[in-house]
């Protein structure tokens, strides 16, 4: 019989790896957030020629490698642009002066952070600013839509997880991963259009991007368990939860976050996702092709490793039985 181990020692074991485990998941999560900054931000300069480029120059030189500028004729251009996403905001030049164009839906914080940064350019003049996509009336700084994405991720993250340790069978898994992202499609624009008023747009789009997202996230997990078993499991975890959120740079926006972590975390199914619901509850759509073709991928290839994945559900191993030390004769 092998000797089982001390308890002494496998409670030092379960310290040690949850230490560890910490050392690796706070700075993960702290740092996108601390090191918040402009990096190649995209924003417009529009106005006549000379004035324009001239601004630019200043900008360019104020903050070097913060934004990515462009020069656009006139405030029409401009806010075009911004309904596009294209950039996040426009400093126009008009007859009366200097004076911003935001688009708060896209990312609060950044509306925020151009508007405090177009005070040193007015010099004594304070420069009026102008929301041409604003955010939703409910929901003013963003906090609410990212607060509310989190859920989404973390349920669909669960569901790939219990698809892949309850079900037997691939139909049934597929048919699973299927209804449950028509169900969160369904449910999560009642409750983030209807009922907290985050989203503001189209409830179809609203409700497509949600469902995409469901379905890419929990099939990446479940394609990866049926695939690999508990080590899948584990890797879905990492892509969908545990780099993917911090990475997304819901609550900001990805050029905030240090690069190229930033641009990382539009390859992952949170990031994607979240700048695929914007775009479709604010922006009609624009600007949400890289995203829709990166949860498009996921949802492709992880209903794939369902269908190629073996059909059993991944074993827990049971506790082993207690058996007494010895016999006692009475």
């Amino acid at each position: 019989m092998p000797r089982s181990r001390s308890p002494w020692m496998l409670a030092a074991l379960v310290a040690v790896l949850a230490v560890a485990a910490q050392a690796l998941l706070v700075p993960l999560f702290a740092a996108p957030a601390a090191q918040l900054a402009p990096r190649d931000l995209p924003v417009a300069v529009a106005g006549p020629a000379p004035a324009a480029g001239e601004l630019s120059g200043r900008l360019a030189a104020a903050r070097p490698g913060a934004f990515a500028l462009r020069t656009l004729p006139d405030a029409a251009a401009a806010d075009r642009a911004l309904r596009d996403r294209q950039v996040y905001a426009a400093f126009v030049l008009g007859p009366d002066g200097l004076v911003l164009h935001t688009a708060p839906a896209a990312s609060p914080t950044v509306a925020a952070l151009l508007t405090e940064a177009s005070a040193q350019l007015g010099g004594d003049r304070p420069v009026p600013v102008v929301p041409v996509v604003p955010a939703a009336p409910d929901d003013p700084r963003g906090a609410g839509f990212a607060a509310g994405f989190l859920p989404l991720a973390l349920t669909s993250l669960l569901v790939g997880v219990l698809l892949t340790l309850l079900v037997a069978g691939r139909r049934a898994r597929l048919a699973g991963l299927v209804g449950y992202a028509a169900l969160a499609a369904g449910a999560g624009t009642l409750v983030l259009h209807d009922w907290l008023g985050v989203l503001a747009g189209d409830r179809l789009r609203e409700a497509a991007a949600i469902g995409l997202f469901a379905l890419a996230a929990a099939a990446t997990v479940a394609g990866l368990g049926a695939l690999l078993r508990a080590p899948g499991l584990s890797l879905g975890a990492l892509l969908v939860f545990l780099v993917g959120n911090p990475l997304a740079g819901v609550a900001a926006a990805p050029e905030l976050l240090p690069q190229p972590w930033g641009e990382v975390g539009q390859w992952l199914p949170v990031g994607a996702g979240a700048t695929l619901l914007r775009s479709a509850s604010f922006f009609a759509g624009a600007g949400a092709g890289h995203a829709l073709a990166v949860l498009a991928g996921y949802a492709v290839v992880g209903l794939a490793l369902v269908v190629a994945g073996r059909r059993a559900p991944v074993a827990v191993p049971a506790p082993a039985p207690v058996r007494p030390s010895a016999e006692v004769t009475v």
